[in-house]
Order: C-alpha cells, then sequence, then structure tokens
C-alpha cells in the first residue's frame, strides 16, 4: 500500500502488502501439487501391497489385518475424541456465570476473549488430536484383538485359579490393553476439564475464597472416581497377573508364576485394595450430593497408604521372616508348578533322561572299531566353513554366490539316505561386471542350480566330492527347475518377462538368454502399477522405461523369510531357511513358530539371546525372525515353503494340537493347509528346526531336573558351552548329524549338542532330537545324563588336548606355516559304548588357495587321540585297529580317493623336530644377518624335511604290503606325489632364498610333506 502519512518521504520506501495475484496463484498450485504429491505417495504403499498380497494369493491376510486396524483406529478414536470433547464442553457448561473480580481472573479474561471466537474450532481441533493418537495406538493392538476375539481353549487350567490357559493367553491382554485405554481417557479428560475449568473461573489459584465452583467440583469428582473405579479394576486384574508375572529368582532368572508370598501376601493384599478402591470410588461418586472434598481425599490417602503398607510392607515382611527362614519348604509346591508349566509350554515335558557313564567298560578297544561306523555316519564337511571352497569351485561366474553358511539335508542315494550339504548358486549383484539400472534388475535377475557334496567323504585333494555340481547343475539330484529368482541373498527387486532378455547362464558356446515365464511378481503392463511402483520405490525410470511392457512383473520382498512373515505376520520365523529339490522345483523351507508370553507359570526366555550362537554373531541372516522377542510358550506349528522360481508360498499346518495355531487359523481361515497336504517328497526333507532346538535346550539347563528342592539347590544347573573351535565365546550351535543313541537299533538323522556343568568344561549331559520328520520318534528329545562323581572331558577340554598334545601341536604349527590358515571344523559328539566320540575335521587354506581343503581329522575316545589324513585313519589308530583297515570296505559309489593316514612314528617326529630347530635356527640367522649361518639352517631343514619324508614313506610301504589295500596305496601314492611336489617347490624357493628372504614357506611345505 503506498504511504499515505503527511510528511515528506524520509528515504526508499518499501512496498508490503499482500503478494500478486499471479504469486499466490502459484503458490496456491503448488500446495495442492505437494498435497496431491504426499496423497499420491500414500496411495502407492498402499496400493503395492495390495497388488503384492495379491500376487501371493494371500490378500484375505491384507484386507483382514487392514480392516481389523481400521476398526480399531475409527472405534478407540472416536471413544476418545468424544470423552474428551465431553468432559471440555460440559466444563465450558459448567462455568460460573460471573468470574470474581480478582487480578487472577482479569488476566484470564485476555485469553478467554482471544479464544471465544474460535471455541468451536479449539474443540474440533483438540478432541480430533487426541482420537488420531489414540486410534494410531489402538490400531496397533489388532494383533491382541484378533487372538482374544478368536481364542480357542487349550483345555488346560492354571494351578492357582483355575481358569484355561486361553484366559491368560488371549482374554488378559485385551483387558489390561481396555483398562489402559480407559486411564489414558480419564487422565487426559481430567486435565482438559480441569484446564477448562480454571479458564473459565470454575477453578481458582489465588483469588479469594472457595477454590472451586460446585460444578467444578462435582464433575471433577466424578472423573476421579472413575478413575479409581479403573484403579479397583486394575487390582482384581493384578490377581491374575501374579499368574504370569516375571521375577529373578534364584533358580532362574525369567522366573514367572505365583511363588510363596505372591499367594499368601500379594494375593490377599491385591483383594483387599481392590475392596479399598471401590469404597474410595463410591466416596468421589458421593461429591455429587455432599459438594465436598472431604470424604474422597480422605479415602484417597487411605488406599495410598494401605498400597504402600499391604501391597508392599507387608509382603515384604513375609519374605523376610517366614519364607527366607525354611525357603527349600515353602518354595518347592510353586516350584514344582513351574516346572510343569515350563517343560509343557517349551514341549520338553517328554524329554526322556537316562544316566551314562562317559566311559567304556569294554578293554579291547578294537572291536569298538566296526561300532564307530554303525554309531553315526560322521560329517566330515563342515557347512560353516566349506562356503568358499563351493564359492570357488562352483561359482563359475562372479555373479554367483553361494550363503556364508551351507545347509545339511538328506538325499537317498540306491535306497540309502546320506547326509549332504547342499546350497544354492544365487545372484550376486556385488558380482556384475558392469553396473547400472538396465543391468541391476532387468538383465541379472537369477540365480543357476543346486550344488550338493557328500557330507561324510573328501577327494584326494580334501575337497568336496560333489554329488549335483557344474553349470547347468547335474548330478543325483536328477531334472528340475535350475533357476533362482528368489533366495536369500535376492535382496533387490528385477522386472522380468518383458522386452529385455535377462542372462541365464553362460557355458562355453557364449551367454544363454532367458524370459521369464512364471506368474510370480506383479504386472507392470497397467500405468497405474507402473505410476504406484515408480512413487513406492522412488526409481521414477519404472514410469517411463521402454525395457518394460507388455508381460512386465516386477519381483520383490524375495527372501523366503521376508515372504513367509509378510503373508503369516503373526507367526515367529526360524532364522535357517534351507533349500530343497521336491518335485522337479527348489523349494525354500522356512520354520515357523506361533509363541506367546502369557502361559501361567511357564518360565519365559529372551528369543533373541536364547537363539544366538557362534553362527548368528557372524551373519544376521541367520537370527530368528521374533513378533514377541520375551516368550514362555512356543511350538513348531507351521512348515512353510517358498519356491525359488514363482514365489509361490504355502503353509501347512505342522502341530495339530496348537490351540494358538487355531486361534489365528480362525482370525485368518484358508491361509493354512492341512498337515495331510505335505507330500511324500517334501516329509522327506522337513527336519526338526534349529531355533526351537536352541530354545530348548537353553531351557533344559535348569528343567532337566523334576524335584523342586534340586532346582532349588541348583546342583544340577549345566550351560551351553562355548563354541571351542573359535575364541568368539559365543555359544557351540547345534548340529544335524546321522547317529544312533543308544536306546536306538539304527542311525536317525538328528540334531545334537553338549551341556557342561555351571562355571566349569567337563562334559555334563550330551543331547541329541530326532529330526527325521514323518517318523515316530520326529521330535523325542533323549539326554544321556554323565555322572558328576567322575569327570568327562568336554568339547573345551577336548580340544585344549588336541592343541596341546605334542605331536599334534607340532604338526599343526607346521601346517600354520607361510600363508597357510588352519581352520577347526565341527566338533561333532558321538555316544559309543559308555563313552563319547569326539571328531572334529581340520581344514587348511594356505598359500594361494583361497579356500580350504580337509587336511586332517581329529578324533578323541576314552583319552586316546590320533589326527590322521582320514577319518578311517584316525579312528583306526584311536581303538588301536591300524591291521584292521585294510578290512573296511570303500564307501559305495566312491571312485576317490584320499590322503594317507599320518603315522606320526618315532622317526618322523625326531625328523619333524630337527626341521623346527632348523626353521628356528635359520630365523635367528636372518635376524643376526648372517648368511652363512642362515644357508646352514636351510640345509639342515631340506635334510629334516627329507628324512620326515623317507620314514613315512616307507612306514606307509610297510602298512600297504602287510595289508594288501589296494585304496590305501592308491591314497599313498597320491599322497606322496602332492607332498614330493610341495618338497620340491619348497627346496627351489630355499635355493633362491636371500639375506631379506623368510623361510616361512618352507616350513609349511614341510608341513604339507609330513
Amino acid at each position: 500500500m503506498p504511504d499515505r502519512g503527511g510528511g515528506p518521504p524520509t528515504g526508499p520506501r518499501i512496498r508490503v502488502g499482500r503478494p500478486s495475484r499471479r504469486v499466490r496463484t502459484l503458490l496456491l498450485t503448488l500446495g495442492v501439487l505437494a498435497v496431491l504429491a504426499m496423497a499420491f505417495t500414500m496411495f502407492a504403499g498402499f496400493w503395492t501391497d495390495w497388488l503384492w498380497y495379491r500376487s501371493v494369493h494371500y490378500s484375505s491376510v491384507f484386507t483382514t489385518t487392514l480392516w481389523t486396524k481400521i476398526g480399531l483406529f475409527f472405534v478407540f478414536g472416536l471413544l476418545m475424541a468424544l470423552a474428551v470433547g465431553f468432559n471440555i464442553w460440559l466444563a465450558h457448561r459448567l462455568r460460573p456465570p460471573l468470574s470474581a473480580m480478582s487480578m487472577e481472573q482479569q488476566n484470564l479474561d485476555r485469553y478467554r476473549m482471544g479464544i471465544a471466537p474460535y471455541k468451536k474450532w479449539l474443540l474440533l481441533g483438540i478432541t480430533a488430536l487426541v482420537g488420531l493418537i489414540a486410534g494410531a495406538s489402538a490400531s496397533g493392538q489388532w494383533r491382541t484383538w484378533l487372538m482374544w476375539v478368536n481364542g480357542v481353549p487349550f483345555g488346560q487350567k492354571d494351578p492357582q485359579f483355575k481358569l484355561d490357559v486361553s484366559f491368560y493367553a488371549f482374554d488378559l491382554p485385551w483387558y489390561r490393553f481396555l483398562l489402559g485405554f480407559g486411564f489414558a481417557a480419564v487422565i487426559i479428560s481430567v486435565i482438559a476439564a480441569a484446564l477448562t475449568h480454571y479458564l473459565y473461573g470454575g477453578l481458582r489459584v489465588t483469588s479469594p475464597g472457595a477454590r472451586a465452583t460446585a460444578a467444578a467440583t462435582g464433575h471433577l469428582s466424578v472423573l476421579l472416581g472413575v478413575f479409581v473405579a479403573l484403579k479397583a479394576v486394575a487390582y482384581w486384574l493384578d490377581r491374575y497377573g501374579l499368574a504370569v508375572k516375571s521375577s529373578d529368582f534364584k533358580a532362574t532368572d525369567n522366573w514367572t508364576g505365583l511363588r510363596y508370598v505372591d499367594a499368601n501376601a500379594y494375593l490377599p493384599a491385591k483383594t483387599i485394595l481392590f475392596c479399598i478402591a471401590v469404597i474410595c470410588a463410591l466416596l468421589f461418586f458421593a461429591t455429587l450430593w455432599r459438594r465436598t472434598w472431604q470424604l474422597p481425599v480422605i479415602g484417597f490417602g487411605l488406599m495410598v497408604l494401605s498400597a504402600i503398607l499391604i501391597g508392599g510392607l507387608y509382603p515384604a515382611l513375609v519374605q523376610k521372616f517366614q519364607v527366607q527362614p525354611n525357603e527349600q519348604a515353602k518354595e518347592a509346591p510353586y516350584v514344582e508348578k513351574n516346572l510343569a508349566a515350563t517343560r509343557d509350554a517349551y514341549g520338553i515335558e517328554g524329554t526322556q533322561v537316562a544316566e551314562y557313564p562317559g566311559k567304556s567298560e569294554t578293554k579291547d578297544k578294537t572291536k569298538l572299531r566296526d561300532d564307530a561306523d554303525a554309531a553315526a555316519s560322521v560329517r566330515i564337511m563342515d557347512p560353516n566353513i566349506i562356503s568358499p571352497t563351493f564359492q570357488q569351485l562352483q561359482q563359475m561366474r562372479n555373479y554367483y554366490a553361494f550363503p556364508t553358511n551351507l545347509d545339511v539335508d538328506r538325499y537317498a542315494k540306491d535306497g540309502k539316505d546320506q547326509d549332504t550339504v547342499i546350497g544354492l548358486r544365487e545372484l550376486n549383484l556385488a558380482g556384475i561386471p558392469k553396473k547400472n539400472w538396465i543391468n541391476n534388475h532387468f538383465r541379472y535377475t537369477h540365480g543357476y542350480g543346486v550344488v550338493a557334496a557328500k557330507g561324510t567323504q573328501v577327494d584326494s585333494e580334501g575337497r568336496p566330492v560333489f554329488t549335483e555340481s557344474n553349470l547347468p547343475s547335474e548330478g543325483d539330484l536328477g531334472k528340475y527347475e535350475q533357476r533362482i529368482y528368489y533366495g536369500e541373498k535376492t535382496t533387490t527387486y528385477s522386472i522380468v518377462g518383458g522386452p529385455q532378455k535377462e542372462i541365464d547362464y553362460s557355458d562355453d558356446t557364449g551367454e544363454k538368454t532367458f524370459s521369464y515365464k512364471g506368474d510370480g511378481g506383479v504386472d507392470l503392463s497397467n500405468p497405474i502399477n507402473r505410476a504406484a511402483y515408480a512413487a513406492a520405490f522412488s526409481e521414477p525410470q519404472i514410469l517411463y522405461s521402454g525395457a518394460i511392457g507388455d508381460g512386465s512383473r516386477i519381483l520383490y520382498n524375495r527372501t523366503p523369510k521376508e515372504r513367509v512373515e509378510a503373508v503369516a505376520p503373526w507367526l515367529t520365523i526360524d532364522g535357517d531357511a534351507y533349500p530343497a529339490v521336491v518335485d522337479g522345483r527348489i523349494q525354500w523351507i522356512v520354520d515357523a513358530y506361533t509363541t506367546t508370553n502369557g502361559y501361567p507359570y511357564a518360565s519365559r526366555t529372551t528369543l533373541g539371546d536364547t537363539t544366538a550362537d557362534s553362527l548368528t554373531a557372524n551373519n544376521n541372516s541367520r537370527a530368528v525372525v521374533a513378533q514377541q522377542n520375551q516368550v514362555n510358550y512356543i511350538r513348531n506349528s507351521v512348515k512353510a515353503t517358498v519356491d525359488a522360481y514363482s514365489g509361490d508360498v504355502k503353509l501347512y499346518e505342522w502341530d495339530t494340537q496348537d490351540p494358538v495355531l487355531k486361534t489365528w487359523k480362525k482370525a485368518f481361515p484358508g491361509t493354512v493347509q492341512d498337515k495331510g497336504e505335505i507330500s511324500k517328497e517334501l516329509m522327506a526333507h522337513l527336519r526338526y528346526p534349529q531355533d526351537l532346538f536352541k530354545v530348548q535346550r537353553e531351557l533344559l539347563t535348569r528343567y532337566h531336573v523334576k524335584d523342586a528342592n534340586t532346582f532349588l539347590s541348583g546342583s544340577e544347573v549345566w550351560q551351553v558351552p562355548d563354541d571351542p573351535t573359535n575364541k568368539s565365546g559365543d555359544a557351540v550351535p547345534p548340529y544335524y548329524l546321522s547317529m544312533k543313541m543308544p536306546d536306538q537299533k539304527a542311525q536317525a538323522f538328528s540334531l545334537t549338542t553338549t551341556f557342561t556343568p555351571n562355571g566349569r568344561d567337563n562334559l555334563s549331559a550330551f543331547m541329541a532330537v530326532d529330526a527325521e520328520a514323518g517318523t515316530s520318534d520326529y521330535g523325542k528329545i533323549r539326554i544321556l545324563k554323565l555322572p558328576t562323581s567322575t569327570t568327562v572331558d568336554g568339547p573345551k577340554q577336548v580340544q585344549s588336548q588336541f592343541n596341546s598334545e605334542q605331536d599334534i601341536a607340532e604338526s599343526i604349527r607346521l601346517l600354520r606355516g607361510g600363508d597357510s590358515e588352519v581352520e577347526y571344523g565341527n566338533l561333532l559328539t558321538v555316544p559309543l559304548d559308555g563313552g563319547l566320540l569326539y571328531v572334529e575335521p581340520v581344514y587348511v587354506r594356505g598359500g594361494d588357495l583361497k579356500y580350504p581343503l580337509l587336511r586332517k581329522v581329529l578324533v578323541s575316545y576314552g583319552g586316546n587321540t590320533a589326527f590322521e589324513n582320514t577319518l578311517d585313519a584316525a579312528l583306526n589308530k584311536v581303538f588301536g585297529a591300524q591291521a584292521a583297515e585294510t578290512e573296511q570296505p570303500p564307501d559305495e559309489g566312491d571312485d576317490t580317493t584320499e590322503p594317507p593316514p599320518t603315522s606320526t612314528n618315532p622317526t618322523v617326529r625326531e625328523a619333524l623336530s630337527d626341521a623346527q630347530k632348523a626353521f628356528d635356527a635359520g630365523q635367528k640367522a636372518l635376524e643376526q644377518k648372517d648368511l652363512a649361518a642362515y644357508a646352514e639352517a636351510q640345509k639342515d631343514l631340506e635334510e629334516a624335511l627329507q628324512r620326515a619324508e623317507d620314514a613315512q614313506a616307507k612306514a606307509d610301504q610297510g602298512a600297504g604290503g602287510k595289508n594288501g589295500d589296494d585304496k590305501n596305496a592308491g591314497d599313498k601314492n597320491s599322497g606322496d606325489k602332492a607332498g614330493s611336489d610341495k618338497a620340491g617347490s619348497d627346496k627351489a624357493g630355499s635355493d633362491k632364498a636371500g639375506p631379506d628372504a623368510t623361510p616361512t614357506g618352507d616350513a609349511g611345505g614341510g608341513a604339507d610333506t609330513g
């Protein structure tokens, strides 16, 4: 506006006023576009979710979850808004007609006048805000609502209140949510009403006369009465909450359920406090007639005092003077309830505990040699070590990769199951030669083929014996769809099936291309879909790229665990999804659990901690995907499969008696198929899940005992030992192994672990569960309990014994020479004739080799140890059956040879000792720059290594001539050749050594030779 002042201008004028019409139009347009962009982004997220669920045929999960969230949002948001809005309106209506003429009221007049024109809008804004917050909070309780409305009985009652377990698992959580919502509504209403009364003079702080009008007193008294009434309900529910209350108890850190002080002090205290709260609430309501705060305030004070004395002091006195002087007798009945409930809640009630001597009584150990073969098919291929070997030998192209940890399965060969290490050749985007949007998402879209190897055999070089290999893969698995569009490494989206051809695989004739023909993913031919995905993925090129056309489909959410979790958000997902070839398709098999933390008297466990071990510490993809981290009930209720080509997800009911699964099946009908739908081919590959086993073994460290007094004393507490093969300090992982427990007549595919006493390293127990799905003993847990009067070496002690034995330590040190690294494989434990057989493969990653090869096998039994090139040789040595070695027939179908057993006779040991001394002398000479002494040391080293080789060859020739074993003779020849070749290279290296050279490589050569 122009300056209309009377004086002359004193300087340049600045025009201040409304923006021009053009600017206003521009700003309005930008605002509308911003709102539309936000709205479309929200719509894109919703629409793409709907399309994805429809593509996997689980749209009912999406709609049920969505409508449940919407319903809870509107119902509880509206209730909160009405409660707060009504009390603000009522406080305004009950305002006094005239405010007191005081300084306080005069100051408030300005605010009253300021908000007067906007009262309705202000009321609507406040109620809308609290309604939105309350609705958003309530929508997050969709699981609680669905479990409450669909809950089915457990058919078991808690021992204290005789209520069905479903009350605690399904009903009590919902009641507590309602109670919490009620408290929130009342507290916000009290605050809003009090502020309104104060603003309009109903409440006064500094004004003379009464501090509150009668109307304000009555209004606030009723609200406070409702609050106290809700507190009475809380006291009543707290009585039942004692059955699922967690507390620290000396027997366990996660004790759940009533103890003596709970049943005899807290329980009656809660009942008394409930009665006091009801009376106090009535006194607050009575102010509607009495118009005085005197009685309600007295009643409220008495309630608070009672809560302190009855709810706090009295239980503490009972604990101090009744429980502590005679704790065993007082707590024993409640411990028995906890023992029974915990064992039932975790499925360990049928655990079979048997005494086991830990030492063999057989004096002639040679008779046990054949029994050792029958006791277990010892897996010397460690799936957690040999992934780099698979990578090096079977990767074929840089854009393929194997998982860090391979899997163990069993496949039939000639009617006999054999333990198999298996991995998929998945897509590795990091290895793409040239990265760009087309290559990343259109051309390199899938992996190719299964690679599998025998778990119990290696070839003459220590490499896996592959049963399925090459590209395309071929071998024992027959014909199957080899393309892998869904896998553990496929974490980005791909667009397939359109004009752009994909790279299928490469062979000697060049690159092969392919176009996806499956029905997986979402169709992108619709422009709305393309726009939605462009917005959802922040990839505008999806909207206009010419590489997308008719038939194009977008694949995402591609990891097996991710897909199962999405279609069944009420399940907890096992950390280890594993592949299997089933009916001509590669299927990912995913174990899933139903859980609750509301099982009365059952102690809680933290899934994230309980399922952690030395493998999950270095591989986050192995971690459990938990809906509830703290649980006290778990069942492997669902077996899920994900097709590696189409992405189809199928959920199969596994535990037909689980009430939690029945509840979720009612909530999401049609999502879980019956157990009878599992095909025979799929059943052959199902197994007992690792995470459930880890939870159960952690509970069994304490709950293997059934006697309350023993449990309380803590004398039988075990612990899961640390992994002895590394220094991580993490728990040893469980191992799959085909083995035979003492009461079994034949080997069974099992999952095994060991226990040690709390704070000690000797062995206290060995645990195995029958992991073969479809058998009568599936899931049966057997524990061999060792005597406490004698000590039996545990895994850490056995590993220490391996490392400290002079001959073995000497060989290990030489194996580590040069650039070589020694990696210890899984330390397997096998019960045998009252004793325990330990077997550990030893791998060497040496020189230019970037992958580990099996070089040695460590075996221990009854205090005897062996460190040989083959498992047979090590077993023969431990059991003193060297002469019987040739009597063992070769494994059927094994046309490979293995390195010869290394006999550590005195001549070899002496030569190796001389070699080490010469090596040390050479190092010392280098430090002193004494070239003459260094040359002499190198000569001594070469001579000592040659003596060791000659002595070993002589010993092996003697054994071969005595036994006439063609297989061992072949092993010897290949081993001698490898050793002599290596020795030759070492000699050449030592000849060229100069003053700045290091003879470490020479020592490595000596190690291989020896």
